[in-house]
C-alpha cells in the first residue's frame, strides 16, 4: 500500500520503518531533517511539506504527533492535511490525545470524505522497534478492517474499542491506572524498606500475593529488585515522567467534559506534576518514588 506517514519520531520513527519492512511504500514528513534522511535511507520517499504530502499519490495517512494542538493543526489547519488531501484517503491519528479532539478531528474528516480511526499506542520505543505494540483503535468497524493489516506491520495486539474518540478513551483511562499503581507500588515498596523489610524479598512477596500488579511485577520501582527495568539503570530510558503527566492530563481534562471523578487519577496528576517540577520530568515515570525516599540512588 502507498502510504504517507508524519511525525517521525521516538515512536513514529521506528513505526515507520516497520510499514517500510512490510513491503509498504511510504511518503514521509517531519521538521527533523535526520529523521526524514532515515527513513529515506531505508526505501521512503519525502514530501517537502505536510501539503505535498496530503497531495501526494497515497491510499492512506498516518500521524504520531505529540498533542491535541499539533493534530489539530496538522488536520484542520489551512494548509494542513484536510485542506489538501484527496477524498478517500484513509487516515490513522496513532497521537495520544484527548477523545473530544479525536472526535472533532474524525468527524471533520468524514465531512471531507476521509475516513479516519484513531490508533494510540501501547509499548514504548521498545515495541515501537521490535513491531509488538498495542493499537487502541476508535472507528468504525469497516475502517478498523481495512487498516488491521497496516497496523499488524507495527504491533502485535490491535483491538477495536468502538466509535471514533474510543482509542484515545482506553489510552488515557489504562495510563491513568498505570500511574496510580506505580505510584501505590512505590509507596509500598518504599514503606517496607524503610521498616527493614529486603526490598527483593518484599517484592516477590507482593508478586504472589493480593498486591500484585504490572508495576510491581514487570516494572518494579525499587533499584536492585529487578534487570533490566529503568530503576537498574537509574531511571533513564522508558516512559518520561513528563510524558506520564501529559497523558494525565488528558484523562482529567476528559473527566472534567465528562462530569465524572478521577479523585486517584487527580491526585496521581498532582504528584507527577510535583515530582516534574523539581526536574525529574526526563527521568522514566517508576522514578516518582523518589518522592518517598530522595535518598534512593
Amino acid at each position: 500500500m502507498k502510504i504517507g506517514f508524519l511525525g517521525l519520531g521516538n515512536m513514529g520513527g521506528p513505526m515507520a520503518h516497520n510499514l517500510i519492512k512490510a513491503g509498504h511504500q511510504l511518503t514521509v514528513f517531519d521538521l527533523s531533517e535526520a529523521a526524514v534522511a532515515s527513513l529515506v535511507a531505508a526505501g521512503a520517499s519525502a514530501a517537502p511539506s505536510i501539503t505535498e504530502l496530503a497531495r501526494s499519490d497515497v491510499e492512506m495517512i498516518i500521524t504520531m504527533l505529540p498533542a491535541a494542538p499539533h493534530v489539530k493543526s496538522v488536520y484542520l489547519g489551512e494548509d494542513g492535511l484536510l485542506a489538501n488531501i484527496a477524498p478517500q484517503v484513509r487516515l490513522i491519528d496513532s497521537s495520544t490525545i484527548d477523545p473530544m479532539s479525536a472526535r472533532e478531528v474524525a468527524a471533520a474528516a468524514a465531512e471531507k470524505g476521509n475516513r479516519m480511526i484513531d490508533a494510540p499506542v501501547s509499548g514504548g520505543t521498545g515495541g515501537a522497534t521490535a513491531g509488538t505494540l498495542t493499537f487502541m483503535v476508535g472507528g468504525e468497524q469497516a475502517d478498523f478492517d481495512i487498516a488491521l493489516p497496516v497496523l499488524q506491520a507495527m504491533g502485535k495486539n490491535i483491538v477495536h474499542c468502538g466509535p471514533a474518540g474510543n482509542g484515545q478513551v482506553a489510552k488515557v483511562a489504562n495510563n491513568m491506572l498505570l500511574a496510580i499503581t506505580m505510584i501505590g507500588t512505590a509507596e509500598a515498596m518504599n514503606l517496607g524498606v524503610s521498616l527493614g523489610m529486603d526490598p527483593g524479598v518484599l517484592a516477590s512477596i507482593i508478586n504472589t500475593s493480593s498486591g500484585r500488579n504490572w508495576s510491581s511485577d514487570t516494572y518494579n520501582p525499587y533499584p536492585g529488585v529487578m534487570d533490566n527495568v529503568p530503576a537498574s539503570r537509574g531511571y533513564s530510558g522508558g516512559f518520561g515522567s513528563d510524558l506520564m503527566l501529559k497523558d494525565l492530563g488528558l484523562a482529567t481534562e476528559a473527566a472534567r467534559q465528562s462530569r465524572q471523578p478521577v479523585i486517584l487519577g487527580g491526585l496521581a496528576q498532582q504528584l507527577y506534576q510535583t515530582f516534574s517540577s523539581q526536574g525529574n520530568g526526563a527521568l522514566d515515570f517508576s522514578a516518582i518514588i523518589k518522592l518517598y525516599n530522595g535518598a534512593i540512588e
